[in-house]
């Protein structure tokens, strides 16, 4: 999985929109303010409205003191939270429903799909650690389970063939172990 893409992707998105909507807005990035940006046809190419309509949508959780303005301190606060304590499924959830993820569909419904298992600490949230975590020890559990109940038929698997080169190594191993118990 490409989890550190989730990450990178969504902070530097809602990053990057809040940075072009607080200049469009200098007196503060309010709610209106972002819902003017949205329908300004001046926008439409270059304001991703995914994550402005993420702002929008959480424009009263991420205002924390309530003064109707999204101040770069709470745009800090919400990327810094969203680092150390990661993403709930609802938040995911949203960011994906909203194209603002920067990842396939697969990788989005297998994050969804695993969450439970992924979120080890059982606080409702996935850190980008849990993600990558799981992701190894599902890699680990695969090849597990891949070579679980493969044998070696013969002892080519731990000496190699009977090529030139292979009979070459064997006598060089054969020559180590006769000089060492001489």
């Amino acid at each position: 999985m490409a989890n550190s893409n989730l990450f990178a992707g969504i902070y530097a998105g809602l990053t990057n929109t809040y940075a072009q909507l607080a200049a469009q807005n200098p007196n503060g990035l309010t709610l209106q303010g972002i819902s003017d940006a949205r329908a300004n046809q001046d926008n439409l190419l270059t304001l991703n409205q995914s994550f402005a309509s993420y702002l929008q949508t959480n424009f009263t959780n991420i205002d924390k003191d309530g003064d109707g303005i999204i101040s770069p301190d709470e745009m800090t606060n919400l990327t810094n939270m969203m680092s150390a304590q990661g993403l709930t499924r609802a938040e995911l959830t949203q960011l994906y429903a909203s194209g603002t993820s920067g990842l396939s569909d697969s990788t989005i419904q297998d994050i969804l799909e695993h969450f439970d298992d992924m979120d080890t600490n059982h606080d409702g949230r996935i850190t980008q650690e849990e993600i990558s975590a799981y992701s190894v020890n599902s890699a680990r559990q695969e090849k597990v389970d891949e070579y679980a109940h493969k044998a070696a038929t013969n002892m080519s698997v731990f000496y190699g063939s009977e090529s030139s080169s292979d009979s070459d190594s064997y006598s060089m191993l054969s020559y180590r172990y006769k000089k060492s118990n001489s």
